[in-house]
Order: structure tokens, then C-alpha cells, then sequence
């Protein structure tokens, strides 16, 4: 691919480039989506710009965090910025709340439940688990984990086709 030069590097114009980088396990899903990008940061000394880029991993040990690290070095490089950092935040810890209302709708296109209700709720209930398929919640679980450990596995009694559903922490 052809390098697409920046015109002036700003942690917004960052942002945007990471909006191509997606996740490894969710294709359709993009890591701002996702909610992993906690920040950016640029700093500019004549003509060396480098770039900091700042990611909390949805739990520690996953192992698509290298693959998301070699792909935003790629989509920044490809504008130009060849000095970039990847950095990672582990505290506070990445929770489903940060997924954005376009990530649950990317998740349920891909055919994944997004979380049923907020993790930072301690009354919060998934019980009520929608079908990404048909929209019915007449679903159960099948097994605690999925095709990943953040999601488990379901069933829709309704239309009869399993599903993941991400699981909220």
C-alpha cells in the first residue's frame, strides 16, 4: 500500500487513522469502537513527529493485543509516521461500558449480542439476552465461553441459531 501523508499530525487526525485498525477476533469492529484506545499523543520537534498511542486490552493476556499493536503501527506508518509508540494501560481496566453504540451495532451485524446491560451497574442484570439474528429474547445460555473468554455461547429458542454474546465486565 501507498503511504497517505498526513498534512499536519494531530492526535484527532490519529484517531481517525485508527478508525481502519479493527479487531483480530471482530473484523467488522474497529478498536475505537471497541473502546480500547484510551489516548494519543504527539509530540513534533521540527520534522520528527512520533506518535503515542495508548490502549487498554480487553482483559490482560489477550492474545490479539500484538496483532492490534502491529496494526496500528501499520495504519500510522502508512500516513507518513514512522516513529510510533504503542503503549499499554492497564489500570483502570477496559470494561464492556466502552463500546460504543456503533460497536454494539457492528457486533450485532457480525451476529454477536453486545452486552445486555452496563458492567459498571453492580444491579445490572443480563438475563434478557436479544438475539442478534431475530431480535428475540427468548434465549439461554449454552456454555460460559464462546468463541473468545469475553463472550459466552447462546441459543435463540426462536429462530434456533446460536450466538455469541459478549459478555459484560
Amino acid at each position: 500500500m501507498s503511504a497517505v501523508s498526513l498534512p499536519v499530525v494531530t492526535p484527532d487526525s490519529v484517531l481517525e487513522l485508527l478508525d481502519s485498525v479493527t479487531d483480530p477476533e471482530i473484523p467488522s469492529l474497529s478498536i475505537r469502537d471497541l473502546g480500547i484506545v484510551r489516548s494519543v499523543h504527539v509530540d513534533t520537534l521540527g520534522k520528527d513527529t512520533h506518535v503515542v498511542v495508548t490502549i487498554s486490552p480487553t482483559y490482560s493476556g489477550c492474545p490479539a493485543s500484538r496483532v492490534i499493536e502491529a496494526d496500528i503501527r501499520e495504519a500510522i506508518e502508512r500516513a507518513g509516521i514512522g516513529n510510533v509508540s504503542v503503549k499499554h494501560q492497564l489500570n483502570p481496566p477496559w470494561t464492556t461500558d466502552w463500546i460504543t453504540e456503533s460497536g454494539k451495532q457492528h457486533l450485532r451485524e457480525a451476529g454477536i449480542a453486545p452486552p445486555a446491560c452496563w458492567a459498571s451497574d453492580p444491579a445490572a442484570n443480563d438475563a434478557e439476552i436479544e438475539c442478534p439474528h431475530c431480535g428475540s429474547c427468548n434465549t439461554r445460555v449454552l456454555a460460559g465461553f464462546g468463541s473468545t473468554p469475553c463472550k459466552a455461547l447462546w441459543h435463540c429458542t426462536d429462530c434456533f441459531e446460536p450466538f455469541d454474546y459478549f459478555k459484560p465486565h
